[in-house]
């Protein structure tokens, strides 16, 4: 009986050893919080603690009840990061096909649409944050990205929208509506944007 009590004893102090274990790697990899997300030409896209703020608008609203972050959550709305970075993609190769070709990306043909995604792709993976300055720095189309994503946002939570269960004027304070949309980015980037170290391609 004695041996009995020494095995369970043994498996339940290496069981909390290794949650504490697994506690501490999931806190010291963490993606950053910025303190400020800024453009390459120097526009301010998100600044002081808007992204926390944001999180708590989310949280406010319901979290996890309205919708996944990284696929934790209710599937009653969208996962907004997956959304989020959906709808930035799919603008920014627009903007891209336009800019280059002059037509929409759906128009070109197999070739300039690989062109299009490899240079998305490395625009999306590549970790622009400065750990020193706590600022992340992106390219100036996911500035215009992120103002048409607030548009979308914003007629979401401020009209009401039947198919994901939100009702109108959940949330209609434009600040708040930055400020969420400023999370929603922040968990898109995350999701893709290379890790220190990283070999992804």
């Amino acid at each position: 009986m004695k041996r009995l009590w020494i095995i369970f004893g043994l498996i339940f102090f290496a069981s909390f050893a290794v949650l504490g274990w697994v506690g501490t790697e999931i806190f010291r990899q963490a993606p950053p919080i910025p303190a400020s997300v800024v453009t390459t030409d120097g526009q301010v896209l998100l600044a002081g603690s808007d992204i926390e703020n944001g999180q708590n608008v989310w949280q406010a609203l319901g979290g996890m009840q309205v919708g996944s972050i990284w696929g934790h959550g209710s599937y009653v709305a969208p996962d907004w990061t997956a959304e989020y970075l959906h709808r930035e993609s799919t603008f920014i190769l627009d903007k891209l096909a336009v800019t280059q070709f002059g037509r929409t990306y759906d128009g070109l043909a197999p070739d300039a649409q690989a062109l299009l995604r490899s240079r998305l792709q490395t625009m999306l993976r590549t970790n622009t944050y400065d750990a020193g300055k706590n600022t992340i720095t992106v390219d100036p189309l996911r500035r215009e990205a992120f103002e048409y994503n607030l548009k979308y946002y914003s007629g979401i939570f401020t009209n009401g929208n039947a198919e994901f269960s939100i009702q109108r004027d959940t949330q209609s304070d434009p600040v708040k509506l930055r400020q969420m949309t400023g999370f929603f980015f922040w968990t898109a980037w995350a999701s893709a944007a290379n890790r220190r170290g990283s070999i992804r391609t």
